[in-house]
């Protein structure tokens, strides 16, 4: 039987950013350097492939630090922690490494400089994710106000409006934040922002390969976990600039074909922390039911790598 042709548009860049690299890369030298077990707090990446290789590698992955015992090395997410948790690590005397991002620390050490100023922050990000509780854990309670839609701007009574510096998580939709942060300046005239945008260039770059995607087929998918920030705004972008059909996927296994039933395109990218080997597989799986042709849609070119960190470069 012929297969019915399919374009299939793939963007570029998708998938793992140097800040994910770089973490999966400290837990796998860590490994290296020290055996199993080594502990991670919360998963790595928020990525379910990813984090099941590493656990069959030995990493053990827990939620708080007090599940970690003294005599074996803990990693701290890609994503950030409070201050209070290496703080800890310290005072029981563990071996700890912070896979912190180091464009999450970038955001960490403004928030810090406008508190030393004597500002309070307001956060633009989404509660309860990981970034979101460790950016906002690097001050003292109070000190970081958290908001999540322009909404939200109308309903916080801060200590002085004269007084303000806005921060943003790094995974955020660039154009949803730029309506906040639009708000908190009709709102607060006086309020200061970042030196540099805090949402980072993988997520910038793969919501405007999305974009440019997006005009050219009514149908997308996006490869990602479910609790991952920024594979969800990859969704939330597709479908605003367009496409009828954007959905979010872990792999192969969950699309939905009889929803693709008649489409003769589809563009395909990945978020920030899904492997490209997730991407093959997706690919693959149309290959197998239609006669593909690919075309690459290219926005950026990513050249960027983050060093780890001097423990895991030193012999033990």
């Amino acid at each position: 039987m012929t297969k019915p042709p399919l374009t299939l548009y793939l963007a570029a860049p998708r998938g793992f950013c140097a800040g994910v690299d770089r973490a999966i890369k400290i837990v796998e030298m860590a490994l290296e350097k020290w055996g199993a077990p080594v502990y991670v707090r919360h998963e790595i990446v928020h990525n379910k492939y990813v984090v099941d290789a590493l656990r069959d590698q030995g990493a053990v992955f827990v939620e708080e630090l007090e599940e970690c015992p003294d005599d074996r090395p803990v990693i701290f997410s890609a994503h950030g922690v409070p201050k209070a948790v290496p703080a800890a690590a310290a005072k029981r005397e563990m071996i700890y490494v912070d896979a912190t991002c180091p464009l999450v620390s970038k955001v960490h050490i403004e928030a810090e400089r406008h508190y030393a100023n004597g500002l309070q922050m307001v956060m633009i990000g989404h509660a309860g994710h990981p970034e979101t509780v460790g950016t906002m854990g690097q001050l003292p309670d109070g000190e970081v106000i958290l908001v999540e839609t322009a909404e939200d701007v109308a309903t916080i009574t801060p200590r002085d409006p004269n007084k303000l510096a806005f921060i943003t998580q790094t995974t955020l939709s660039v154009d949803d934040t730029a309506d906040v942060v639009a708000a908190l300046q009709t709102r607060f005239p006086a309020i200061i922002g970042p030196h540099k945008e805090d949402i980072c260039y993988a997520t910038t770059n793969r919501q405007e390969a999305v974009k440019a995607m997006a005009t050219m087929t009514n149908a997308m998918l996006v490869i990602g976990a479910p609790n991952s920030s920024n594979s969800r705004r990859l969704v939330e972008v597709g479908a605003k600039a367009g496409c009828t059909y954007a959905q979010l996927v872990q792999r192969a296994a969950d699309i939905d074909w009889r929803a693709l039933d008649g489409i003769d395109s589809i563009g395909i990218t990945a978020g920030a922390s899904a492997p490209e080997v997730l991407i093959n597989e997706v690919i693959d799986a149309f290959k197998d039911r239609y006669s593909v042709t690919e075309e690459i849609v290219e926005t950026a070119v990513e050249n960027v790598e983050f060093k780890v960190p001097r423990v895991l470069r030193e012999p033990a």
